[in-house]
């Protein structure tokens, strides 16, 4: 059971579907995409990277902008699509990394190699926040247009506020390796964009 894929070319295709919906200008294929190289590049610091590429498939699986329960569902999602794929160990793993990009804290997992993979898968998620300002701001520009239901001022306080959460915390990765190729740049992004946030329009 362990050695099947986890996500085989059929799964690929539905989840594949979902992330093409209209109306997803950020978390949509190309997400996906780029956190699956990201988890190409780290595969040998990872314990499981099957789970890993399962958590990448599934965290933005079901995604409206005016529901806050989007993490929830998407791992519900996982846990019905992966039943009778992987254990129910494992399956509570890759449910638990789900969940977690809700609020991006690493969930408490007792086993090390599972605190390190999610952190790893973390840190996948929030690389955008570390890429190059013309990559930035077509992501912040992206988020906007799924918000586009949100008026102006109430976007440009709530999105203020996650950024000063992010700024905020020590660090903004959880890994050393993210740290060292992204969070000064990170910073650097947050602030502007903060910044700009806060200039009267």
């Amino acid at each position: 059971m362990e050695n099947e894929p986890l996500i085989d070319d059929a799964l690929k295709s539905e989840l594949s579907a979902l992330y093409r919906a209209p109306g997803r200008h950020y978390h949509n294929l190309s997400h996906i995409e780029a956190m699956l190289a990201l988890a190409g590049d780290c595969r040998e610091l990872l314990g499981d990277p099957q789970a890993i590429e399962a958590a990448i498939w599934f965290h933005d699986a079901v995604y409206d902008s005016k529901a806050k329960d989007n993490e929830a569902q998407s791992a519900a999602l996982a846990e019905k699509k992966l039943a009778g794929r992987a254990n129910p160990s494992r399956l509570n793993r890759i449910s638990a990394m789900i969940v977690a990009t809700a609020t991006h804290q690493v969930p408490p997992f007792e086993d090390a190699a599972a605190t390190r993979d999610a952190s790893l898968f973390l840190d996948m998620d929030l690389s955008i926040l570390g890429a190059a300002p013309d990559a930035f701001d077509a992501y912040e520009r992206a988020v906007r247009r799924e918000y586009h239901w949100v008026e102006e001022p109430m976007w440009r306080a709530g999105r203020s506020a996650v950024l000063k959460t992010f700024l905020a915390r020590p660090h903004i990765f959880h890994t050393q390796e993210f740290r060292q190729r992204f969070e000064p740049q990170a910073r650097e992004n947050m602030t502007r964009s903060l910044q700009a946030l806060q200039t009267p329009l």
